[in-house]
């Protein structure tokens, strides 16, 4: 679309603003009518350790989503010569899951706890034997029974309880809900109804009747919708909190919030049965849309939550990806700068991760453990970033860099062995997106190694999931004669450029070995976590 053409758009409100609040960055994406990027705005920040718990401040919260709209703001009226005031549509997405539970003023009874608490164990296994369904850690059930376990004072005052994007959307709307695919990250889902398990929710109303609270758990959780349903509009004082400068006026139409996963299921173009894609950045997470239900529950191992449009999605999760080889990064970086040189960024991470595929297949026997925080999967609890080494192991520099980026991707393995191998779960494609694929072709080669399948990388993937919720807002702007997959395929990828790498027999038998080994090496990073305090 030519620059004028853009520019009248923006004028006349015919586009669409999707904003995310992800782990490290809140980022925001402006699509025209054809639902291709034309601005872009991000804010930076970090979540806190308090008292033991992960956690953002809402102070944060809104500070990072006005920081990260002036940033748009800027760039439209820098590129386009307008100011950014009107919108057809809108959406925002979150990291999935975690814990934001208020009383009847809306007031934030505990400080937010995130995904990435590991403190829910005894509470998730409780539920999934409740349940018979795999209850991760890091839903909001999980946080909320673990609570009621802890005898917190705070419970019987809950009024509501939702996740980070269900929060952001009612303070904009004063609406309550929630796209199904994040509400699948609160409590299991009933794919036929589209709606809460019923029956699981009777379950733990019988589990936890004796504490008499004044309370049903439907009656404190978000309501559900399925993408292409409109959740409210924008309002004024919504408005204020995204722009407070008052440019950005009310009454935009929302679509249901959304998780990051759901998000980057959109923007990868695997909504359909026998797609896929794997997210990796912060964490690691990979998803099936499944043809049909699992055989058996895999507790703490495969989670089940579902697509914007409430198909059934097999999860593998991992707490840690980026994190660890990030902070070797600055190590580097700071030796580099020591020395008196400087190199861009960009320039730094390229060339570094390049020599990753210099390195034996291996990894020529070096073991790093990425955990910055605990891993359900391998049953740690807590984070201890490890680098061990037999005195024989090949030290180079190439053989470090990959043995960081096959670790990043170990527990994800974990996960797809299952899959894979015990349910023979049929897939079609498998698309990564996330920061593991910002160095071209190295992140492809490590995780079809990893994964031992063809992984594509769209040429849009970078966009992330702020670009996913600008394209839930957009279908839900159209009329609604097609699926959410259908409007995919034929709207926004038909003519989309995709690069795909197939894994070698050497690279495969390199990443088995590796595994063995880092299976074998689990009891060290136990031992880190029991001594190290």
């Amino acid at each position: 679309m030519l620059k004028n053409a853009i520019t009248q758009e923006i004028v006349n409100g015919q586009t669409m603003l999707g904003i995310e609040l992800g782990s490290t960055r809140i980022k925001a994406v402006l699509i025209n009518s054809e639902t291709q990027p034309i601005a872009q705005g991000g804010h930076d920040w970090e979540n806190t350790l308090l008292n033991g718990i992960w956690t953002y401040s809402l102070e944060d919260v809104w500070k990072g989503i006005s920081t990260c709209f002036a940033n748009l703001q800027k760039e439209v009226q820098s590129n386009y010569g307008v100011p950014l005031k009107k919108l057809k549509s809108m959406g925002v997405s979150a990291m999935m899951h975690g814990y934001l539970a208020f009383d009847e003023k809306g007031q934030l009874l505990v400080p937010f706890r995130t995904w990435r608490n590991t403190i829910t164990a005894k509470a998730a296994e409780e539920l999934s034997d409740l349940f018979d369904y795999p209850v991760p850690e890091r839903w909001s059930i999980s946080h909320l029974y673990h609570a009621i376990l802890s005898g917190e004072d705070h419970v019987g005052d809950i009024s509501f309880l939702t996740t980070l994007a269900g929060y952001v959307h009612w303070q904009l709307t004063g609406e309550k809900v929630l796209g199904i695919g994040d509400a699948s990250g609160m409590f299991p889902i009933d794919t036929a109804s589209g709606q809460y398990d019923t029956q699981m929710l009777d379950r733990f109303a019988d589990k936890i009747h004796d504490r008499k609270y004044p309370w049903d758990l439907i009656s404190i959780l978000p309501s559900i919708l399925p993408a292409g349903e409109q959740a409210g509009v924008l309002s004024k004082q919504g408005a204020a909190l995204i722009d407070p400068s008052g440019m950005l006026e009310a009454g935009i139409p929302l679509c249901p919030p959304e998780g990051d996963a759901g998000t980057g299921m959109v923007a990868t173009n695997s909504v359909a049965k026998r797609t896929g894609n794997v997210s990796a950045g912060t964490s690691v997470f990979a998803m099936i849309v499944l043809e049909k239900p699992l055989s058996k529950s895999y507790n703490k191992f495969i989670d089940l939550v579902t697509t914007p449009d409430g198909s059934l999605v097999a999860m593998s999760h991992g707490n840690n990806c980026t994190g660890e080889y990030d902070a070797w990064m600055r190590l580097f970086n700071e030796v580099v700068e020591t020395l008196g040189f400087s190199v861009p960024k960009g320039e730094f991470y390229d060339k570094l991760l390049f020599k990753a595929l210099e390195g034996d297949k291996d990894c020529g026997g070096l073991l790093p453990y990425n955990y910055i925080s605990g891993e359900t999967m391998t049953d740690i609890n807590e984070g201890r970033p490890l680098f061990v080494r037999e005195t024989k192991n090949s030290f180079t520099l190439a053989n470090f860099m990959r043995s960081q980026l096959f670790t990043a991707l170990g527990v994800l393995r974990i996960g797809m062995d299952i899959l894979f191998e015990e349910e023979h779960v049929a897939i079609d494609a498998i698309n990564g997106h996330g920061g593991f694929f910002k160095t071209a072709e190295v992140g492809q080669k490590v995780m079809a190694s990893a994964l031992h399948t063809p992984i594509s990388v769209l040429k849009t993937a970078g966009e992330g999931g702020a670009w996913g919720i600008a394209l839930l807002a957009a279908y839900m702007a159209q009329k609604k004669d097609e699926t959410l997959s259908e409007y995919l395929n034929t709207k926004v990828f038909a003519s989309a450029e995709v690069t795909t790498i197939e894994p070698t027999e050497e690279d495969i038998a390199g990443f088995n070995t590796f595994l063995t080994r880092y299976k074998q090496g689990l009891p060290v990073e136990k031992a880190a976590v029991a001594h190290l305090k």
